[in-house]
């Protein structure tokens, strides 16, 4: 059965965090930052006591942990730069820690597979005045160019050197190793429509799968994308987590895209969950992005302006969405008889 996970970019979370996601019916917690690990910033990884304190904390609670993710790779290390090889032992040694933590879903972050400079980010102004992140093209009237084809090859090759050192790691601790598509999802993005599915022709291991973001990839395709994909990549069992969240537009066809509620976006989201169903998944989704409503005080980030990234205590968009979602799973269950 699919479950609700949500994502925390803090490991301090108060008890009331978790009697409020507990209250709400939230089965899992996604980390979606990994420096707030204990042990990352003395030692570079986490440290595998705090780390086992910390899930019985939450495990107390009624919850799990579900994804975690590992030290960030730096543009330092994509470009090779002295001393860079240092990121991905750590990145390696987190892994490990994970492992024995028993923490069933890692996510290796990697600069430059985004390129946020190429559109320009609005605030988008929705149903009651509920607001949203926007990106468009157009708006954007300053040029900037995508990497040559040699400097791609060249990032993939670095690339492939974390992931060969990565995969066997996942695989001997049997944790699964998940990547999230390129947000957003621009030409020529390393993890856009054709790079995404070359990481699974890369490295043929089914530990290596996606956290499959269904607004990120309808930013580039609509609907028809999403199902197609999901339908490929749960046939063949590399969906890991699902990033369930709904946008309106979408770059091909209006130049532009907005995040959207979940019923308010331009795709049915009980197709989707369909899709899912149809395919076997039976993992966790994630309520991401969502836009603010009246009274949130939103997790925002620079690099997605407008977009409220994690779960806070008291986040209404947040409550919104988890009963949404377990509103759907319920009629799935009525739907299947």
């Amino acid at each position: 059965m699919m479950k609700v996970s949500i994502t925390t970019t803090t490991c301090d979370l108060t008890d009331g965090d978790l009697k409020q996601l507990c209250q709400l019916g939230v089965d899992c917690i996604d980390f979606g930052s990994g420096s707030s690990f204990p042990g990352v910033k003395e030692q570079g990884y986490p440290d595998l006591d705090a780390l086992l304190k910390l899930k019985k904390r939450i495990r107390s609670f009624g919850l799990d942990v579900n994804r975690v993710t590992l030290p960030d790779l730096s543009m330092n290390y994509m470009q090779r730069a002295e001393g860079s090889e240092e990121e991905i032992e750590h990145a390696v040694k987190a892994a490990k820690v994970f492992g024995e933590a028993g923490i069933p879903i890692v996510r290796q972050r990697f600069a430059g597979d985004t390129f946020n400079e190429m559109t320009k980010s609005y605030q988008a102004r929705q149903r009651g005045g509920a607001i949203a992140r926007g990106e468009s093209l157009g708006f954007n009237k300053q040029k900037h160019e995508t990497p040559t084809l040699e400097e791609h090859e060249r990032w993939w090759a670095r690339f492939r050197e974390a992931y060969a050192q990565l995969v066997p790691v996942c695989e001997e601790y049997g944790v699964k190793l998940g990547m999230h598509p390129s947000d957003s999802p621009l030409h020529d993005t390393p993890f856009g429509g054709l790079g995404y599915r070359r990481i699974m022709d890369e490295f043929p291991n089914q530990n290596v799968g996606y956290i499959y973001c269904v607004g990120t990839r309808a930013e580039e395709g609509g609907s028809p994308l999403v199902l197609n994909e999901i339908n490929h990549y749960g046939r063949k069992d590399r969906l890991f987590l699902i990033h369930f969240r709904n946008v309106r537009g979408s770059l091909p066809t209006a130049g532009a895209f907005e995040e959207a509620l979940l019923d308010d976006g331009d795709m049915n989201m009980f197709k989707v969950l369909l899709e899912l169903r149809k395919v076997g998944f039976n993992g966790c989704l994630n309520p991401d992005h969502v836009p603010v409503m009246e009274g949130d005080t939103p997790d925002l980030d620079g690099n997605w302006a407008h977009s409220n990234i994690a779960w806070r205590y008291g986040s209404i968009g947040f409550a919104y969405s988890i009963g949404y979602i377990k509103a759907l799973l319920a009629a799935l269950v009525e739907f299947e008889g």
